[in-house]
């Protein structure tokens, strides 16, 4: 815990140095393109470069929801949970946002030029940094980029095998992933099972040539989904279930978020779809096994 929290720190610190940079570069030389262009687009607003970008933005915010993975072991009230989530999401939306428009006014590639060249979509920001801010920009944010996600993978093996021990306690899981070791206090056996099956993906996808892309993908495609029954559930708990007296609120913005996650599902990749599809098939029939066995031990 405490190597991550110095790898936050020296994150930030970076990023606060590319702020820094990035607005005197911008005030001596001015910058590569239009100033509204970064939110608008070069070429004018498309609906489907904003769908496509969502993706993508998805993806890069999946990781503060594991903060709820950690829920049960705060000493402090749902309420600090909650807060929790919404500071980490504004904090992190606000951080995005500024690098990336910064990022886009400095680039010296067009949009148009990196949607025909996709291989140089990954290097585009080092390149950004290594011409208009200097080599050693780039390099040390390529350093710190190599080993923070290290820490980043971490904490969400964590949170993922928080999540496999409730859902293995509420019964929807094998027993097993249950077990919490004596001495630590950790669901070792989520932990191992969590750790293996990521290790494997993670090969499997490292020999496919589009391994990366169609990894994202299918991430995006699993919280989306998953997001989407949030959403239901919200108003299933609130309004069917007559916990709250402002329906119209729990009601319309689910509705309105679902109906963005339908738009931004649409332009996942095909396999990815197909792949979340199956998994929903699963789950359907794990789900009606267990009503069955349940109404037919009830009978008994």
């Amino acid at each position: 815990a405490t190597v991550s929290f110095v790898i936050l720190a020296v994150e930030i610190a970076l990023l606060a140095v590319f702020v820094v940079a990035a607005v005197v570069v911008l005030v001596m030389h001015g910058p590569q393109r239009g100033w509204l262009s970064p939110l608008v687009g070069s070429g004018g607003f498309h609906l489907a470069g904003v769908l496509g970008a969502v993706s993508v933005a998805v993806l890069s915010f999946l990781g503060f929801d594991a903060i709820a993975g950690f829920a049960e072991e705060t000493t402090g009230s749902s309420r600090g949970v909650a807060r929790a989530l919404m500071f980490c999401l504004t904090l992190a939306g606000a951080l995005f946002v500024i690098q990336t428009y910064l990022g886009a006014l400095l680039s010296p590639r067009t949009p148009e030029y990196l949607a025909a060249h996709p291989d140089d979509q990954g290097t585009a920001f080092y390149q950004m940094l290594d011409s208009q801010i200097g080599t050693w920009m780039g390099t040390a944010v390529t350093l710190v980029k190599t080993i923070g996600p290290v820490f980043s993978a971490m904490v969400a093996q964590a949170a993922v095998s928080r999540l496999m021990y409730g859902m293995a306690r509420a019964g929807s899981l094998p027993k097993g992933l249950s077990r919490v070791d004596p001495r630590t206090g950790t669901p070792r056996n989520a932990v191992l099972v969590s750790g293996a099956a990521t290790l494997v993906i993670a090969v499997a996808s490292a020999v496919r040539p589009d391994g990366l892309g169609l990894l994202s993908s299918m991430v995006t495609v699993g919280a989306m989904v998953g997001f989407l029954f949030l959403h239901a559930t919200v108003i299933g708990y609130y309004v069917r279930g007559r916990r709250t007296e402002q329906r119209v609120r729990h009601t319309v913005i689910p509705v309105v978020g679902g109906a963005v996650i339908l738009i931004v599902l649409s332009q996942a990749a095909h396999p990815a779809l197909v792949v979340g599809g199956l998994w929903l098939i699963a789950g359907a029939i794990v789900l009606v096994s267990r009503e069955r066995r349940a109404k037919h031990f009830s009978t008994e």
